[in-house]
């Protein structure tokens, strides 16, 4: 039954001259699987090196919102598609569509397609490191809000994953709509960017073969003429490199996604993990080391409200921690990346 309920949607699809729900679909899921395959990378560089690729970690959606930015853009201009639309031979069509694939889209409906592509899933992605942390600090605080703006700030954060629950119940009618040939475009995003999906036709595929990579620059060029076209052509280059890498790489996601699973993770580590050594048995001066193992490494007083990170281990008072892992978001004497999330009590037996 669900064989042949493919069978027809395909076709349909097909006989409408428009990708399938399965194609849009796969195409949609491609770069949210290479951001946190590339993360997880810039993840690796920071704990490995923290003084040198720490930046890269704690900058990491700014410069990957840069970086899809110029490769979004390279492929909106030169075949009017996104990457990963570009990727399954697939084009963005606006209300003019006797337009050539390699002309680009329109003006408005190319800046609205970048917005929605690279501006919108970044500001999402802020949004929600930033009301995660605001959760995180609220568990820790016992002080009702005051004034107007913090009470509005509590209501926007209850109201948010109703937000979310209803843009996610419009995306699924969207794409039902779609699979019954009742709506142009299966995602809302497409929708308001003015565009609708097709398939890359035989003609639209030899003219991007044909179409010159470069014009040379000429005198009678201002000057002005002569900096858009370098600055076009050293971002071109710099989409082209990405886009390559990108399609080399997007062939190894699925085994990166398994090998960095936390059940492949769990196995690896109960194979290579060693046992605990056992504490040294003859201390030379053990009262010195027993006072200093209760010095807070930040205030070096005698620690209050013990709380360990969990990062790297070591204990410091919870107000010491709390303060610098919430303005640096590292450990102080590693240079872990960490989070508030991270603390951890420590109950003494003796309090």
């Amino acid at each position: 039954m669900a064989e042949r309920g493919a069978h027809l949607t395909t076709a349909v699809a097909a006989g409408e001259g428009r990708p399938s729900i399965f194609e849009v679909l796969a195409q949609d899921s491609l770069m949210s699987v290479v951001k946190p395959a590339l993360q997880h990378a810039v993840k690796v560089l920071a704990e490995s090196n923290p003084a040198r690729y720490g930046v890269l970690w704690r900058k990491f959606d700014e410069i990957y919102a840069v970086l899809d930015l110029l490769l979004q853009h390279h492929f909106l201009l030169r075949t009017s598609a996104s990457f990963s639309e570009n990727f399954y031979g697939l084009k963005r069509m606006g209300p003019d569509e006797s337009r050539r694939v390699h002309h680009g889209l329109g003006r408005r409906q190319h800046l609205r397609s970048l917005l929605l592509l690279v501006l919108l899933p970044y500001l999402r992605t802020k949004l929600e490191k930033v009301l995660s942390r605001q959760r995180d600090e609220d568990d820790f605080s016992i002080r009702m809000p005051q004034s107007l703006t913090e009470k509005m700030y509590r209501a926007f954060l209850a109201a948010y994953p109703y937000v979310c629950m209803a843009w996610d119940g419009w995306s699924f009618c969207h794409q039902l709509l779609y699979i019954f040939g009742n709506a142009r475009t299966h995602s809302p995003l497409l929708w308001l960017a003015g565009v609708k999906l097709s398939h890359l036709t035989t003609q639209d595929i030899h003219s991007l073969d044909l179409k010159p990579a470069g014009q040379a620059l000429t005198s009678s060029q201002s000057f002005g003429g002569r900096l858009q076209r370098v600055f076009s052509m050293v971002v071109g280059s710099v989409a082209v490199s990405l886009s390559t890498g990108l399609s080399m790489g997007v062939f190894f996601l699925q085994f990166l996604e398994w090998w960095y699973s936390s059940e492949n993770q769990t196995t690896m580590k109960s194979l290579t993990s060693l046992p605990t050594p056992p504490p040294p048995l003859h201390l030379e001066d053990q009262d010195a080391v027993l006072t200093h193992s209760k010095l807070c490494p930040l205030c070096r007083k005698a620690r209050g409200n013990d709380t360990a990170l969990a990062t790297s281990g070591y204990v410091f008072c919870y107000r010491c921690i709390y303060t610098y892992v919430k303005t640096n978001h590292r450990c102080p004497l590693t240079g872990y990346p960490s989070e508030l999330q991270h603390l951890i009590k420590i109950y003494s037996p003796e309090a």
